[in-house]
């Protein structure tokens, strides 16, 4: 029986097809209306943490070009050295968000585009939490979750050698994690991809917490 963690299969992956995503998913303008909107909720100069930054282009570029303080991390060492080169401005790291330590309130939003479907069912709403804590009063969670439950590996995905494996929970679970790890949601979308699409949330963490 296969053992092997989920967790590195997720890096070799992307270790693997890091420049095939980019080409794939139109990386230089996707998310542009979702940046947009995130810029006009928070102050400039504001710090951001990208969780599953990828190589940089376009979350922490254009957040970066709009003035604000950059945090990147990511599991795949080839994205983390993308980025690094891509948007010299923005601090980069390489590693397992869910053991990361950050301080508490240290983030006027955290933003994580098709990252969360990457981890471990069971391992999802402790780091919401920890998400929770590292945002300031006020601060903005946004995320994209799976719509649709499921939990599986594509063999060469995106042609490029490598397997990929994936883990979500349906929406309305996910909205349920996010309330409960004490965050306020706002606004939720849909978002169409292919048969099947995945969730946008945009929280909140309520000003009256210390």
């Amino acid at each position: 029986m296969d053992t092997e963690d989920p967790k590195d299969i997720v890096r070799r992956g992307y270790d693997a097809v890091s420049r095939l995503y980019d080409d794939a998913y139109g990386a230089d303008t996707k998310y542009r209306a979702l940046l947009g909107d995130l810029c006009r909720a928070i102050p400039t100069g504001s710090a951001v943490l990208d969780v599953g930054c990828g190589s940089g282009v376009p979350v922490a570029r254009d957040l970066v070009a709009a003035g604000h303080r950059v945090t990147g991390m990511d599991i795949s060492e080839v994205q983390i050295s993308r980025a690094r080169e891509r948007v010299p401005q923005a601090e980069f790291i390489h590693g397992d968000v869910t053991a990361a330590s950050f301080e508490p309130a240290s983030f006027d939003a955290v933003v994580s585009l098709y990252a969360l479907i990457h981890i471990p069912l069971a391992e999802q709403p402790p780091l919401l939490r920890s998400i929770a804590r590292w945002l300031r009063p006020g601060g903005w969670f946004v995320a994209t979750t799976g719509h649709r439950a499921w939990t599986g590996t594509e063999p060469n995905w995106l042609g490029g050698g490598a397997p990929m494996w994936w883990s979500h929970t349906d929406a309305a679970t996910s909205r349920t994690w996010i309330r409960e790890a004490g965050l306020t949601v706002e606004r939720e979308e849909f978002v169409p991809e292919g048969d099947s699409g995945h969730a946008l949330f945009w929280a909140r963490r309520p000003t009256g917490q210390d």
